[in-house]
């Protein structure tokens, strides 16, 4: 199924390591890895790898550069038909590599990553025709000086924007007031916010229309134009939640296209679902 919707990613993009394995490793323990898989990651290149496969066109805006090991990268966003704009073409160094352990017999993760931190873009890096066409917009809030732009620029198109709250960053209260979906995680905590209660206020003080807290395997909370309810989420025997919310996060943009509010948010569900499933971040779709 394809349809002519085009969406934009805009965030990290990493090079994962993923090892399928009884346990973490205690100090000093070497670990023997039952499985193993290499991929793209970051929350917006695994949001764009999802709204892809789902039949619609996909570009990821980060900072990949010309390291040698932003082949492996290239190679699998070409594999899943996802485009590259690069904020940093010449960047010569590493990308930010996470290597990650999933736990065989619940599918918990362990991670060890760098962030953005080190290779945050300049929005004169931006290009100045990126949003032509563009249907819906996501960020991720890895990259946030180049954000607050877009979403300014966004606004003023009438092109929706979506947020990946998976924790809260530094500068998301600039990109707040231009959002139209908050898709956040339990994790999410703005400033002097503690309980779901006090991020829905925080968030709602921006007039932000449609907010939805997830919580894992609970039920996902929402606050639609002044409605609060919730959505259920399928019950599954959990393999790997590696990269879950990421994919939640891809098939909420392809479903917000076409449906209401809550039943976007189901349907994404039932995707990232069917991904815990499976190991790693893309078996899901094979």
């Amino acid at each position: 199924m394809t349809t002519d919707n085009y969406g934009l990613f805009v965030g990290l993009v990493t090079l994962d390591l993923i090892y399928l394995a009884e346990s973490a490793p205690q100090n000093n323990q070497k670990l023997v890895a039952i499985d193993y898989t290499v991929a793209a990651g970051g929350p917006a290149t695994n949001a764009a790898v999802t709204f892809s496969y789902l039949g619609n066109q996909a570009k990821v805006l980060g900072v990949v550069g010309s390291h040698p090991m932003t082949q492996l990268i290239r190679t699998d966003l070409d594999n899943y038909q996802v485009a590259i704009a690069d904020l940093q073409p010449d960047a010569t160094t590493s990308v930010p590599v996470s290597s990650i352990i999933v736990t065989e017999s619940t599918g918990d993760r362990a991670v060890v990553s760098i962030n953005a931190v080190k290779t945050q873009a300049s929005i004169s890096a931006l290009p100045s025709d990126i949003l032509q066409n563009i249907d819906i917009l996501l960020i991720d809030g890895h990259q946030m000086a180049v954000s607050i732009a877009l979403a300014q620029m966004a606004k003023s198109q009438n092109i929706p924007i979506v947020i990946d709250g998976g924790s809260w960053k530094a500068g998301f209260e600039e990109v707040l007031p231009f959002v139209d979906y908050a898709i956040c995680s339990s994790n999410f905590h703005p400033p002097n916010t503690h309980s779901t209660t006090e991020v829905f206020a925080y968030l709602s003080d921006f007039a932000i229309p449609h907010i939805a807290i997830t919580h894992g395997e609970q039920p996902i909370e929402y606050i639609s134009c002044g409605n609060r309810g919730v959505v259920d989420v399928p019950q599954i025997l959990v393999v790997d939640t590696l990269g879950a919310g990421d994919i939640f996060h891809g098939a909420f943009c392809h479903y917000i296209l076409q449906e209401t509010f809550t039943d976007a948010l189901a349907q994404a569900a039932n995707v990232a679902a069917k991904a815990c499933q499976f190991f790693g971040t893309r078996r899901w779709m094979d």
